[in-house]
């Protein structure tokens, strides 16, 4: 060990005095005390003696490096290296002993025509605590038996230790055909290096290899590895900013920046630079020292990350889950700073990195496409226009006239993407990686109207139809051709802003939320990937594409008026995340002052601020509120005021929820936001008049009355379903949902049944509707939603209803835990039967449902930390109180707040169930014993206090149920 290493580690840690072990001292320590055990006048050590002495030191310099990275004296690319160095002297060191033993079963008569190769990343030098130590077998030896035994021998030595390994054993020959036939293994052997065995052999190996390969050019090579790169994204995601991505096989990841190396190494044949960004490498010149120092920064920072996963969970993991993500950025230094915790800048700088290697791939991979397909030999030209205006065409695709500069006018940054986006051209690769080398002076176009119109062109100008094509082609279109005319949307080129980072320059409030994502279940991408992601779910609905899944939304918007200022809106809508604060309030502040830069009038800038401030108002009103009461709708209407502000909105809304994810989105929201869109027009068309309430329900009694009759039911059992409900029943449901009933109660009063209970599947709605009729008393809510959460049911909605003889009509719309309907008759009948057990008293529901704990949430998902918090509301109903529950979702939480809301002498009249990722917010209506809204404030704050409190206890005791499974 050298003295500077000793001294340093003697000022860093006094007084533990902790030295470090260099890959030479490992060396020196495994021959000196091998040679200690072996016997006189035998060559070989004990093979376990042997075990024991590698594994001993194989502990020491994992620990020995494991500890100087965690204290931050060794960054991630320094730590591997390291690994890969030790784990060359335990490599070495066991092939010298398998050549020994080999040997002297051999008579002594070593192979010598053997050696042995370091492949894939272990072969580039760089190599993860827990990763597969890749191996190649080279051999020629004419004893193959001995071969065997000799590889056999040190694949033993090494799983004894503990080591993972991949390996091959060929001989030359073998290689370059396996390379030949598939890119994996060509990729793979082109990190070779020599670890032991025969120099000679190797060397020839080397020089074979280097003649095949360029024999078989790079352009093959480049297009396999561009094709495997396209199947690994689609595979992982496709989009770089999802909130647990994988940073080695995601797109931006790793594996991006070797693809990038491969391609390089392939094509320029630096055969013997391994580093990935070494400084005599640093892609052969091509480019700048800032792309290099930006690039080395980021395979730093994620080797680091990558380094810091394996060491957390203890082996080979790659994905960034949400309970590694606090852990990590911790590790690496992370803190609260201003309004932003740690594990969230933690994250936007994963994202950011994951931004800059895509940039990188678009300004390197071009170069290397140049050279390695030499120039394209037929090359359209433009037309006088286009070259007018500075651009031409190459093989099809639009980049920058050679003379044209975007620094000197960066103007024609943005003239480049209305071009291609009216011609219908792709950017060449070439002329991406101009945008992304000047980006930077796009600030200077912040308030140019030029820059202005063209950028509001991209986000909502219209799209230019595909050219025609003749009659004939139509009867068989390849998919090469297909994807060629497919015409990109607004969403395609908000894309390329937003990666070239000209967005962020143009628009500063938008830099503010790229890679900015929210640390909980329920956004799947950052906030600038949802946003864009908007935007084309907009696209596509304008189009009429996505009819089928979104009617509602399809029938909006051809009546729409406005929608430059949708498009506007939907891009601002989340603008003023991570700010602190109400990010609608700031959002419409930010409009306000933004829309007339980009040339807007006051009256869309007034509408786009507008709805950007009450874009959650529609979805906060159909899941967490009661649309059958009128005051609800009457307050909505309050707020739109107008029918084209109310057709915007909800289309804002719609695709607002669409783009978090597609399932987040499904018939029964769609059911719930038609609904309150059809009631609040109604109002704003005059309609729904409070003094109108009792000719509503005497026109639906009309209605039922006469369906009732024309399906023959006696006039005896109509006048006697028509008794039963009060006013807000017959306000609750629609007229197919009245006739089921009054079939189910007339049927069950007939026989004097005590309990009924019927399901009924609404595909079209996306819901399975459960009508329990029963006797009314005490606890009935909490009964049935604990046996439908035992039952693995999702309740969405509820109606409870109190009829005039006393009996319950419970109505519950549930779906199964991945959002579906339950149709299958054995899970219909399963549904059924938990109900009627809880409510029989044959199963204990509360005891059921500590039994059942806390197990099913997978640990990445409890790292989301989940307030609870009760708020209760008595503006939002003239005849009830509101309660909003909000807490951590899991199977029997209804049942534990609505079992204590019956222990406070409350009456649920109606249940509102919405779940953001983990977090479940429950919202009731209820009543007090006597049927009146509770407005005492000590008795309201006694019942906020008693539902926290239960919440609490009921979490910790499904806890305490899974540690226990858990310690057994």
């Amino acid at each position: 060990m050298s003295n500077a290493t000793v001294n340093t580690a003697a000022v860093q840690y006094e007084p533990v005095k902790q030295t470090s072990i260099t890959p030479q001292d490992l060396a020196v320590c495994l021959t000196r005390e091998l040679k200690d055990i072996i016997p006189e006048g035998v060559s070989v050590p004990d093979r376990d003696q042997a075990v024991a002495i590698f594994r001993r030191y194989l502990g020491r310099y994992q620990a020995d490096v494991r500890r100087r990275f965690e204290q931050h004296e060794l960054k991630g690319t320094l730590a591997a290296k390291e690994i890969s160095a030790f784990t060359d002297v335990i490599v070495q060191g066991t092939v010298d002993l398998a050549l020994r033993a080999t040997a002297e079963g051999n008579g002594g008569t070593e192979t010598r025509r053997f050696a042995v190769a370091a492949t894939g990343g272990y072969g580039r030098g760089l190599l993860a605590p827990f990763s597969d130590v890749d191996l190649l077998f080279l051999t020629e030896a004419e004893d193959v038996a001995a071969t065997h035994r000799l590889v056999e021998y040190v694949l033993y030595f090494l799983w004894d230790l503990g080591v993972k390994v991949g390996h091959a054993t060929r001989s030359i020959e073998e290689c370059i055909e396996e390379a030949r036939k598939d890119t994996t293994v060509r990729t793979a052997l082109l990190d070779a290096r020599l670890l032991a065995g025969n120099k000679a052999l190797f060397a020839m190996f080397e020089a074979r290899y280097i003649v095949a390969c360029v024999e078989a050019g790079a352009a093959g090579f480049i297009t396999d590895k561009r094709r495997e790169r396209l199947e690994r994204h689609r595979r992982f995601g496709d989009s770089p900013y999802l909130v647990e991505p994988n940073i080695k096989e995601g797109r931006g990841g790793l594996r991006d920046l070797q693809t990038l190396y491969w391609m390089c190494r392939n094509t320029f044949g630096t055969r013997h630079v391994t580093d990935l960004l070494a400084p005599d490498f640093i892609w052969m010149g091509l480019l700048t020292e800032q792309e290099v120092a930006r690039a080395r920064r980021s395979w730093d920072f994620l080797w680091t990350v990558r380094l810091h996963l394996h060491y957390v969970a203890g082996r080979a993991e790659d994905r960034l889950t949400f309970d590694m993500q606090p852990v990590i950025g911790a590790r690496i230094g992370y803190t609260r700073h201003g309004r932003q915790n740690g594990v969230e800048r933690f994250m936007r700088h994963y994202f950011l990195t994951a931004r800059e290697v895509m940039r990188l791939t678009h300004v390197l991979e071009p170069a290397v496409l140049r050279q390695a397909q030499g120039a394209v030999a037929t090359a359209p030209k433009p037309d006088a226009e286009m070259r007018d205006a500075g651009f031409t065409l190459v093989d099809g695709q639009i980049l920058p006239e050679s003379g044209t500069s975007f620094e000197r006018e960066p103007i024609r940054m943005l003239r480049l993407l209305d071009w291609a986006r009216i011609r219908r051209k792709p950017l060449h690769p070439m002329a991406r990686h101009e945008l992304i080398r000047w980006e930077s002076r796009a600030t200077t176009l912040r308030d140019n109207p030029e820059a202005a119109r063209i950028f509001l062109d991209l986000l909502c100008g219209e799209v230019a139809p595909p050219p025609p094509r003749r009659r004939r082609d139509a009867v068989s279109v390849p998919d090469s051709v297909k994807e060629r005319d497919a015409v990109p949307g607004h969403a395609h080129w908000l894309h390329i802003l937003n990666e070239t980072g000209i967005f962020g320059r143009l628009i500063p409030d938008w830099s503010r939320v790229v890679g900015q994502m929210q640390f909980d279940t329920y956004h799947v991408f950052t906030v600038d990937e949802h946003t864009i992601e908007a935007v084309r779910i907009l696209d596509e609905v304008v189009a009429g594409r996505m009819a089928d899944e979104i009617p509602v939304a399809y029938e909006l918007v051809k009546d729409l008026h406005s929608p430059r200022s949708l498009y506007m809106a939907v891009l601002l809508h989340d603008i003023a995340k991570g700010r602190g604060g109400d990010h609608s309030e700031l959002g419409a502040e930010i409009a306000l002052e933004l829309c007339p830069r980009l040339g807007f009038s006051a009256e869309e800038t007034e509408t786009v601020s507008w709805l950007v401030l009450h874009h959650l108002l529609l979805s906060h009103t159909a899941f967490q509120r009661d649309i059958d009461d009128p005051k609800t709708i009457l307050d909505v209407a309050d707020v739109v005021q107008s029918p084209e502000r109310l057709r915007l909105l909800l289309l804002l809304t719609i695709v607002d929820i669409r783009a978090v994810s597609p399932r987040v989105w499904n018939a029964w929201k769609a059911t719930l936001l038609r609904e309150l869109y059809v009631r609040v027009a109604e109002v704003l068309a005059g309609g729904l008049a409070t003094t109108e309430r009792d000719v509503r329900v005497r026109h639906a009694k009309d209605m039922i009355a006469e369906t009732l009759t024309e399906h023959e039911m006696s006039q005896q059992d109509i006048d006697h379903f028509l008794g039963l409900g009060y006013a807000g029943y017959w306000l609750s449901f629609d007229h197919e949902t009245h006739k089921r009933h009054a079939r189910l109660i007339c049927e069950a009063d007939a026989r004097h049944a005590p309990l009924t209970v019927e399901t009924v599947p609404l595909a079209d709605r996306g819901v399975t509707e459960i009508i329990v009729y029963s006797r009314d008393v005490p606890g009935l809510f909490s009964k049935i939603a604990g046996a439908l959460a035992l039952a693995g049911a999702s309740i969405v909605d509820a109606r409870i209803h109190t009829m005039t003889h006393g009996m319950a009509l419970d109505t519950f719309w549930v779906q199964d835990m991945v959002g579906g309907v339950y149709e299958e008759t054995p899970r219909l009948t399963r549904l059924a039967s938990l109900i009627e057990q809880a409510l029989s008293g044959h199963m204990d529901v509360g005891a059921e449902i500590a039994q059942a704990g806390f197990g099913h949430m997978p640990m990445r998902m409890r790292a989301i930390h989940v307030p609870r918090r009760v708020v209760i509301d008595n503006g939002a109903s003239n005849t009830h109180t509101v309660i909003e529950i909000n807490g951590r979702d899991r199977p029997g939480l209804l049942h534990d707040v609505t079992e204590a809301m019956s222990k406070e002498s409350l009456q649920i009249a109606s249940a509102h169930i919405t779940t953001y990722g983990v977090r479940a917010v429950d919202v009731f209506y209820v009543k007090d014993l006597f049927g009146l809204k509770i407005t005492d404030k000590t008795r309201l704050a006694e019942i906020r206090e008693r539902l926290l409190v239960c919440m609490k206890e009921a979490e910790e005791e499904a806890h305490a149920v899974v540690d226990s499974k858990i310690s057994a």
